[in-house]
């Protein structure tokens, strides 16, 4: 059992991207085309290109962390120098000049820079933070405990934070629906950074301990050489894995599906069900609340009773069926008007059902890549926890790009334009942003269903594999 204190600092640490992906889910999009005017297809084409960026620097800091030497470890010293400058990103991010408002294309110059920005120091946090957690323990119940508990902090943070901001940030004032009042979105900027500092500070100090763990790691990677050609070498070697190449597959495929729930969300809340800001709260928090915390007291109990695998395959399965019931309720009216309580309380339902079942998905499949860690040692005698979780973010900022770009130009196609609000807009185009949430998530999904199924992993085979890589460690030290 992995101490309470070492899940909670450790967890915390989840927040980090979380608050990252909370702006660019919730907000971005709708403040940059809807509030200040900017182009659908070229937002989206921004928030792609960063995304590419995004993900190219996740091997780079992951090779870069698991080669560093130094009296700090080889994730702490990343985690600690990212902190403040990521703050300020957010800031920077939801706080353009007027004059920079007033040309598009400095206004899309502006979206780019700090988008390369405030990813560039997530990663620069995150690549690391993600792979301390390999070395904390190597137990394969343990390792879902405390990703568990990163995970948890991560989806509470990423629907917490937007739905504090559009109850206290946000909400009706005079008539104006705050969402598309320009002047409250620095405010958000100012929460963002506050909110990064403090928590990524605790878990730096929080996991202070473990620096030890990771000064003298065995089998660590080869530092005699860091350039560009060793950092791809290292790459390579983390795909020669079969069952890491199948994970990143699936991942792909279902990481696309969410990048486009991510990004057409907020617009579905607020254009097609007519939720207000407080609404959209409820529906984003307490469905969060309540799913992270049954994902996370079931995972337990499901983890003894079936493998990582088999509990990834089933969570896809119950996301896919979720997608199936209440979007066509409304397309065949057989829902009352959206101003009615059912229908506020029929989406509870379906968030809380997507929560769960997404909370066991990635907690399992996350664990799964800690477990692969310890197959590559065995294989090739080095430690890269940094590398194959760096390229498991990688593919999947890569597949994420699908939604920003496929969301920009949805809206352009189905003819959602600039100025619209809640009650204006037509019905066909309603219908067609449902179709374009339907048509980019169920494919994927299935897609995912069918490469997990593949992966060859248990916890017997892990065992079996530690348990080698034991004896390896003692011959060693008896030839010393």
């Amino acid at each position: 059992m992995i101490p309470l204190s070492t899940r909670l600092f450790y967890g915390i640490g989840g927040a980090v991207g979380a608050i990252k992906e909370a702006a660019y889910t919730v907000f971005i999009l709708l403040f940059y085309t809807q509030v200040l005017g900017l182009s659908g297809t070229v937002t989206g084409t921004i928030i792609a290109v960063s995304l590419v960026w995004d993900g190219i620097s996740d091997p780079l800091v992951g090779s870069l962390s698991d080669r560093l030497r130094s009296r700090y470890g080889r994730r702490h010293p990343f985690m600690a120098l990212s902190i403040l400058p990521l703050g300020l990103g957010f800031i920077g991010l939801f706080s353009p000049p007027q004059t920079v408002i007033e040309n598009s294309t400095w206004l899309a110059g502006w979206l780019l820079f700090w988008s390369l920005w405030v990813r560039t120091f997530a990663t620069t946090f995150v690549i690391p933070h993600l792979a301390l957690s390999a070395e904390i323990t190597s137990d394969y119940h343990g390792r879902t405990q405390i990703l568990g508990a990163r995970m948890g902090f991560m989806f509470l943070c990423a629907v917490l934070l937007p739905a504090l901001a559009l109850t206290l940030i946000f909400p009706e004032q005079d008539g104006v629906d705050g969402r598309f009042d320009p002047s409250r979105y620095p405010l958000y900027g100012l929460l963002s950074c506050a909110v990064v500092w403090v928590l990524a500070t605790l878990s730096t100090l929080g996991t202070r301990r473990h620096i030890r763990a990771e000064v003298e790691h065995p089998g660590g990677s080869d530092t005699s050489r860091t350039t560009p050609f060793a950092l791809f070498a290292d790459l390579r070697l983390t795909l020669s894995n079969r069952n890491f190449r199948l994970l990143i597959g699936y991942d792909i495929a279902a990481t696309t599906a969410y990048g486009v729930i991510s990004t057409l969300n907020i617009l579905v809340w607020t254009f097609f069900w007519s939720f207000s800001s407080t609404e959209i709260s409820i529906i984003m928090a307490a469905p969060t609340l309540l799913g992270v915390g049954l994902a996370i007291s079931t995972l337990g109990p499901l983890g003894r009773r079936f493998s990582k695998q088999r509990l990834v395959q089933l969570s896809l399965a119950g996301l896919i069926l979720n997608c199936l019931w209440l979007y066509p309720l409304q397309l065949f009216g057989w829902l009352p008007a959206n101003s009615d309580t059912l229908v506020l309380a029929l989406n509870f339902i379906f968030m809380l059902i997507f929560m769960y079942f997404f909370m066991v998905r990635v907690v399992s499949s996350t664990s799964i890549v800690a477990d692969l860690t310890d197959e590559h040692e065995l294989d090739h005698g080095l430690r890269q926890e940094a590398g194959f979780f760096s390229v498991i973010n990688f593919v999947s900022k890569l597949a994420t790009i699908a939604g920003p770009l496929y969301g920009g130009l949805a809206l352009d196609i189905i003819g959602l334009e600039t100025g619209m609000r809640p009650g204006d807009v037509p019905v066909e185009t309603l219908h067609g942003l449902v179709y374009a949430l339907g048509l980019g998530v169920v494919p994927p999904l299935l897609v995912a269903l069918w490469i997990i199924s593949r992966v060859a992993t248990s916890q017997a085979h892990v065992e079996a594999v530690q348990a080698k890589i034991a004896a390896r460690h003692q011959r060693r030290q008896s030839n010393i």
